[in-house]
């Protein structure tokens, strides 16, 4: 949301268009409420952070993870610059977290792919595009193959075209890197696994990763079997959008609303995180949405298509060494084994599975054998 003054100096205004973007406009106004690629001037016009205060902020965020245990993140995009600036926190030893993160397909991006290949420093891992999809279904901005149930004729938006999806693709496969495609909307979905088909040909192992997998046409999961399509997922987006998500989507298309246990019947396997800072970094709020499908009040008390719920087994499997696979690390994390980096957490108290949502702690935390942090 933008005032007045801002729309002027970005020179948009109604008869505005951005491809990939909603502009929201009431009586043939400008509202200011401006919906995924429409922000990017916005994005543009905002100033730099300086380096100290980025150092301050990732050093901030990292010892939250450390409280919660989490031992290593999926940074889903960043610019060329941010390798260098990584890089430097690392040789600095003040980056300790594992990190494997995606590049944005930027030209520069793309450039550093081709020098590089698989790039690895200590412990930075870059081998992905992150590529943007669509937009959120709470915006209307997730691309549906049938209009929005409460905005006839209104069907949401691809924020990078499906030629550009193709070209990256491409790109892809000459590197080597995996992509991994935000898709929300079940058309989205259906262009992403056409994509992924197709490289399933090629290339089995590929483990291109759809991000979110949100709302699926029921015959469409059952083709995530069919094109190494590898599901990696928000459980705590499932009982935030409960509240509206009906309203959005109709009832007939709940029946592939966020569907972790039909995705994982047929795939074997699954990605479990939490989208931070879009929701809470709290881990164990994504393992009460994934196994109790509830938020942190509990509701609803039922569960929220419940039938889609994963065990507690499952859904640590898909914190750690699923979500080590996800990443083509899973020889060196993802599980306690002789060999492996000796990440882990000790908790303030025992892992369950309660119907009430438990916070917790970690008491200790380890990255390759050493400690980080600790609660005392």
């Amino acid at each position: 949301m933008v005032n007045d003054c801002l729309l002027k100096q970005l020179k948009i205004d109604e008869s505005t268009a951005i491809e990939g973007g909603i502009i929201e406009q009431n009586e043939g106004r400008c509202t200011g409420l401006l919906i995924d690629n429409a922000m990017n001037p916005v994005f543009e016009a905002l100033p730099s952070y300086s380096e100290s205060e980025m150092v301050e902020a990732v050093l901030e965020i990292q010892e939250e993870l450390f409280q919660y245990g989490i031992t290593g993140v999926h940074e889903a995009g960043i610019q060329f610059k941010d390798i260098s600036f990584f890089k430097k926190m690392i040789a600095n030893k003040s980056l300790k977290i594992e990190l494997y993160a995606m590049l944005f397909p930027s030209e520069e991006n793309i450039q550093f792919a081709r020098k590089n290949g698989k790039y690895k420093f200590k412990n930075l891992s870059i081998q992905s595009f992150k590529v943007l999809g669509d937009g959120a279904l709470g915006s209307r901005g997730a691309c549906l193959k049938h209009p929005y149930s409460d905005r006839p004729g209104h069907f949401g938006v691809l924020t990078t075209s499906f030629v550009r999806m193709q070209e990256i693709a491409q790109i892809c496969e000459e590197t080597g890197y995996q992509m991994n495609v935000h898709a929300i909307g079940d058309s989205t979905n259906r262009l992403v696994l056409d994509l992924m088909e197709k490289m399933y040909e090629i290339k089995r192992d590929h483990r291109w990763r759809i991000e979110h997998a949100q709302i699926l046409s029921p015959s469409d999961i059952v083709r995530l079997s069919t094109s190494g399509a590898f599901p990696s997922v928000q459980p705590t987006h499932a009982v935030s959008d409960q509240r509206w998500v009906s309203e959005r989507i109709g009832t007939n298309r709940l029946a592939g609303a966020y569907a972790y246990q039909s995705i994982l019947n047929q795939t074997g396997i699954i990605a479990l995180g939490t989208d931070f800072p879009v929701e809470s970094m709290n881990p164990f709020l994504t393992i009460h949405a994934a196994v109790q499908r509830k938020n942190s009040e509990n509701l609803p008390s039922s569960g929220f298509l419940s039938k889609e719920a994963i065990s507690l087994q499952d859904c640590l499997k898909g914190m750690t060494i699923w979500a080590a696979f996800a990443a083509f690390e899973e020889t060196r994390l993802g599980s306690l084994e002789p060999t492996k980096t000796a990440n882990f957490v000790v908790l303030e108290n025992p892992l369950k599975a309660t119907s009430t949502f438990q916070e917790n702690f970690a008491f200790m935390t380890f990255i390759n054998g050493k400690k980080v942090y600790s609660a005392e």
